[in-house]
């Protein structure tokens, strides 16, 4: 249920109003907006006599059931956007992030080099895999904690945040000493022990939207994390199977506009993984942008040809300086603020 709190209500009632939703079992949500304050209660389904109950406390003006399965997530309970702030800007309310490296973390010259370049164009975060989840046990599965360390270099040299994935929940607290954000892959976009597992870590995390996954499927993922007690959560659109062959995946750009409606979670778009292909993916990425996303999460290596993952999809640095600066002049003309790193810091 959602109470909302009247415009003149005093701090020590909200605070009253909050002890009594945690001695009635369910979990406080307190969402400060410019006018009046709303208090979440999170838990199972609140009887009328509950409701009655909270609507009689002081300084409470109305108390509304939470129609939405996913509640956290929910606008219901913050109606306004959730915006994260890395050392290079911020995202969500109108800032885009781009995050941009090579799909895996192949070698120290090869992540530097990208690091390097990624941040001289204008990205504000890196992204490189250190462990791989691959469809074949076969290919490369990615450096582990070698890669690990080697991502923790580049930040140190370029100031860039990370973002690396995180394949099982025992692997958390080792990719979070390195990491300043933890992704999870749409293969494990619905393991549940790995998203109550990196709900418990203190670090932002990247939750990729699963390849058959509905939107409401995806929110209540992300409400796994929220559940239990990290809100710092961003969204990623990154293609679904359809009978459409001509590339990866498909690319659903009305996701954005509907999880926006929906949840004031920020909502970044991955338009390397649907294209497949270098040349499609700057159109895609413009594509998600306009449609109102608050980032993008884009592979870029320094030598394509010779990756040892997803070489097709993967940008050359004059390709990535030709998409950042797209997306700079595109920003621009939405209103948007687009984070980026000082160069020479």
């Amino acid at each position: 249920m959602l109470i909302v709190m009247k415009r003149e209500a005093t701090e020590r009632e909200i605070e009253e109003v909050v002890r009594e939703v945690q001695r009635v079992g369910y979990r406080p949500h307190v969402s400060r907006g410019e006018e009046r304050t709303l208090i979440g209660a999170i838990g199972k389904g609140p009887t009328p006599e509950l409701m009655e109950h909270f609507q009689a406390l002081p300084g409470v003006a109305e108390v509304i059931p939470i129609s939405k399965p996913y509640k956290l997530a929910s606008l219901e309970v913050q109606p306004f956007p959730t915006i994260l702030e890395f050392p290079t800007g911020k995202t969500g309310g109108g800032h885009v992030m781009v995050a941009a490296g090579p799909c895996g973390v192949e070698s120290r010259e090869q992540t530097l080099r990208a690091a390097r370049y990624v941040k001289k164009h204008g990205a504000g975060m890196l992204r490189g895999g250190a462990f791989k989840p691959r469809t074949s046990p076969y290919a490369f599965q990615g450096l582990g904690v070698e890669g690990l360390r080697i991502l923790a270099e580049a930040r140190r040299e370029t100031g860039l945040p990370v973002v690396t994935e995180v394949l099982s929940p025992e692997q958390v607290e080792l990719v979070a000493e390195y990491a300043d954000a933890l992704q999870i892959g749409a293969r494990n976009a619905q393991n549940f022990p790995l998203l109550q597992a990196v709900g418990e870590a203190k670090k932002p995390v990247l939750l990729k939207r699963g390849m058959s996954m509905t939107l409401e499927e995806f929110l209540m993922s992300a409400e796994y994390i929220l559940s239990r007690g990290n809100m710092q959560v961003i969204l990623v659109e990154r293609g679904i199977r359809t009978f459409e062959k001509a590339t990866r995946f498909t690319l659903d750009v009305s996701a954005v506009p509907v999880l926006k409606s929906w949840t004031h979670l920020p909502v970044w778009v991955d338009p390397s993984h649907p294209a497949g292909r270098r040349d499609w993916v700057i159109p895609l990425a413009l594509a998600g942008l306009a449609a109102g996303a608050d980032g993008l999460i884009v592979e870029t290596h320094p030598e394509p040809e010779k990756a040892l993952s997803d070489a097709a999809q993967q940008l050359h640095e004059e390709e990535f300086a030709e998409l950042m600066a797209k997306v700079r002049r595109l920003a621009e003309a939405l209103g948007r603020t687009l984070a980026a790193p000082v160069l020479g810091s």
